[in-house]
């Protein structure tokens, strides 16, 4: 019997080899909180499809334990897990009408055909799907095909619903409607959502908490907003959105700060997030938006660095700069459309950039 915690779903010691000898699952330990909307996020390889595969029963663990309430998954086959899936092809039997499709897995569960009817219509409902019940896959736009799967995952009212990057074959906006959907339909019903994808701001749309993956590993497991505004290490800190690198070397430090001086000599105050020691060479990151284009160059302190300016892209919302700083290191500035940018984008000129030194973070 596993520990009592407020968990629904637990990964013990979880290991998963495929040769006998490579590692793709190295050592996982996560709970899965009833109710939530957990995301696997990382790049191909990572090691986030192969715990979902483990976890919907289509792989098992070489070694340690998953646990699901208080039943231990280990050899429970899928269609025996309570487990709702929708995968990235959506897995449509292309013979069965919509209505066949969502009554499938109640049959195999043995459900009565009257129930079976009910449960379908309101499956359908959900997803907003009812008109279409009499329609083959093959009449379904993207869209609505994976509706139909979701609805297909719902029907049976599993414990755990999961998600092997459902919205990837969709364009950007249906996509991005469709995030909105998922995240409103998890809230309304209460499920538990598990969602795997690289995407990384599909990830922080509709998360509650996100686990960071990398080579087998949960780099960083947090809510949206403390993994973009505190990653703990650099692999998050450059997979989590935007960040502009920076090398330089501690000379002080000061509690959770330190004195860090860039290439070119200049010493400016960051956080001092990775611990750090005086001499230790070391990479700081900031956000392109905590930078700040001055109108003039400042003297007597202050963070401030001097940067040439190579060019600027226009975004709609927004403009980025793109300058050459300290040790020919690129980074770039996000400018609000009411700054006088066109000011500074031409080639080599020179413009100094200011910031927070809680903003500029040294990371391991």
């Amino acid at each position: 019997m596993r520990d009592q915690t407020s968990a629904l779903v637990s990964f013990r010691h979880v290991k998963k080899t495929y040769d006998g000898e490579t590692l793709v699952v190295k050592d996982l330990n996560l709970d899965i909180r009833k109710g939530e909307f957990l995301t696997l996020l990382g790049p191909s390889g990572s090691g986030k499809t192969t715990c979902l595969m483990m976890l919907a029963g289509f792989e098992y663990p070489t070694d340690g334990e998953i646990w699901l309430d208080d039943q231990l998954l280990n050899r429970i086959p899928p269609h025996k897990r309570n487990i709702g899936m929708v995968f990235q092809n959506y897995a449509l039997f292309p013979h069965l009408t919509v209505a066949q499709n969502l009554e499938y897995p109640l049959k195999v569960r043995k459900i009565p055909p009257n129930e079976r009817d009910t449960r379908v219509k309101r499956a359908l409902a959900m997803v907003g799907m009812e008109k279409l019940s009499k329609r083959m896959p093959s009449q379904l736009s993207g869209g609505q095909q994976q509706r139909v799967a979701l609805a297909r995952a719902l029907v049976f009212n599993p414990q755990l619903v999961l998600m092997d990057e459902p919205l990837g074959a969709l364009d950007k906006q249906l996509r991005e409607h469709m995030q909105l959907e998922l995240k409103a339909l998890h809230e309304e019903l209460g499920l538990t959502f598990v969602y795997v994808t690289h995407d990384q701001s599909e990830a922080l749309t509709m998360s509650d908490r996100v686990a960071v993956f990398d080579q087998g590993v949960i780099q960083q497991l947090d809510t949206v907003d403390r993994l973009y505004e505190s990653p703990t290490n650099l692999f998050v800190a450059n997979f989590i959105g935007d960040n502009n690198r920076v090398s330089g070397t501690v000379v002080a430090r000061d509690g959770s700060y330190c004195d860090f001086r860039l290439a070119d000599g200049t010493i400016v105050r960051a956080l001092n997030a990775g611990s750090a020691d005086v001499g230790n060479q070391a990479t700081a990151v900031i956000r392109p938006e905590r930078l700040s284009v001055e109108s003039q160059f400042l003297t007597g302190g202050g963070n401030v660095i001097e940067t040439e300016t190579l060019d600027a892209i226009y975004f709609g919302d927004h403009v980025r700069l793109r300058c050459r700083g300290p040790g020919e290191a690129e980074c770039f500035v996000k400018v609000p459309l009411e700054h006088d940018w066109q000011s500074h984008v031409r080639n080599g000129n020179r413009i100094a950039l200011s910031f927070r030194e809680d903003h500029l973070k040294i990371l391991n």
